[in-house]
């Protein structure tokens, strides 16, 4: 039987309209979900700007936490009543054995409106069961909605695409809600010093609370030069006249235009193979249309310049590790979610996420 939903949908104009619409039913892998909560993503501000340029309406959303209440035949991993996650990577990693669907629906007046593989702006929801990961029982389901998106980004870049050892040094630009969540991943990897760099003495202090050992304000204090003061060898330490210092990683969780210029330069400086190179991780959109970058510093200082989608994260597996640091209160997303609204609010939401007036994460509570 068909389900009623009311959606955030773009018409394909700039604009954010709740619209109501027809799910219907459930295909051989999909779910339509009763949704609890979702997370407000800075990438749907770039979902709209790219539905007005293809004036293309567009659903929007991609993070949240939900209860199944249909399941087409062949879904195995979750059933009818089940508290899941709503996620936009497989569930399971690649390689896919089948191609998810992306839903196109209907709408009353206008053309169909699609989505990147999921939405979640929307009281009810229909996807593929591989975007669905299963909730456990003892977490409440408002603040946990932003695992599947910002808490996976931020802390997978860390976990999985660098591979933080301990010991080794990090640099996270952004202190908002993706980048507190790298700073409590890489204190867990035992890293040091963990550096956070911002532009507000107050975010600053809030990432030293969740881990940093440093607070940069990269409005009063050059940051490149910073973190090299601060990496410096003890003994000052050279190789071929060298000095030792920059971050052995660097986070970019802004994609900021000048963020990006300055991951590279924060960077290790260790040339000629040896083995503490530097790598920079490019975790938020930079919306450049070209990055430029000095090839004799990539080069020479055999430094990395790698992307993150997603912190590369396969759900299923790192789901788990990060409800675990939520009961250990580890990962305090009650701090990282700064603002509650009613999905009536989602187009003033949006707007003030675009300003720039919200800092961690906003969310949805239906």
């Amino acid at each position: 039987m068909p389900t009623r939903a009311n959606a955030a949908v773009t018409p394909g104009d700039g604009r954010i309209q709740i619209e109501s619409i027809l799910l219907p039913d459930p295909g051989p892998h999909e779910v339509v979900i009763r949704t609890l909560a979702t997370g407000i993503c800075h990438s749907q501000l770039t979902d709209v700007k790219n539905a007005k340029a293809a004036n293309q309406p567009m659903l929007l959303g991609h993070e949240a936490t939900g209860i199944v209440i249909a399941r087409g035949r062949e879904v195995r991993a979750v059933a009818e009543g089940d508290r899941v996650f709503v996620t936009w990577l497989p569930r399971d990693g690649g390689p896919l054995a089948r191609q998810p669907g992306s839903p196109v629906l209907a709408r009353q007046s206008g053309p169909d409106a699609v989505c990147n593989a999921v939405f979640t702006w929307a009281d009810h929801l229909i996807c593929d069961e591989l975007y669905v990961v299963p909730f456990p029982d003892d977490l409440p389901t408002d603040v946990t909605s932003i695992i599947g998106c910002a808490v996976m980004t931020g802390a997978g870049a860390v976990l999985n695409t660098a591979d933080v050892q301990r010991g080794e040094s990090v640099a996270v630009f952004g202190a908002g809600g993706i980048g507190i969540c790298s700073i409590v991943a890489a204190a867990e990897r035992g890293a040091h010093p963990i550096i956070a760099v911002d532009l507000d003495d107050a975010k600053l202090e809030w990432a030293k609370r969740q881990g940093a050992t440093h607070g940069i304000n990269a409005r009063t204090t050059d940051p490149v030069a910073a973190i090299h003061a601060i990496t410096a060898a003890p003994e000052k330490r050279t190789i071929l006249n060298t000095p030792v210092s920059g971050a052995h990683y660097a986070f970019d969780c802004i994609g900021g235009d000048k963020v990006v210029k300055n991951l590279l330069p924060s960077l290790r400086h260790q040339p000629l193979g040896t083995p503490e190179r530097g790598m920079g991780v490019l975790v938020g959109i930079v919306t450049l249309p070209v990055l430029e970058v000095s090839p004799g510093d990539l080069m020479l200082n055999e430094k990395c310049l790698i992307g993150c989608i997603g912190g590369s994260s396969v759900p299923a597996r790192d789901f788990p590790i990060f409800c675990d640091w939520v009961r250990r209160g580890r990962l305090d997303l009650g701090a990282i979610v700064t603002r509650r609204h009613a999905f009536e609010e989602i187009a003033e939401v949006a707007a003030a996420l675009d300003r720039g007036e919200i800092t961690g994460r906003a969310i949805v509570i239906f």
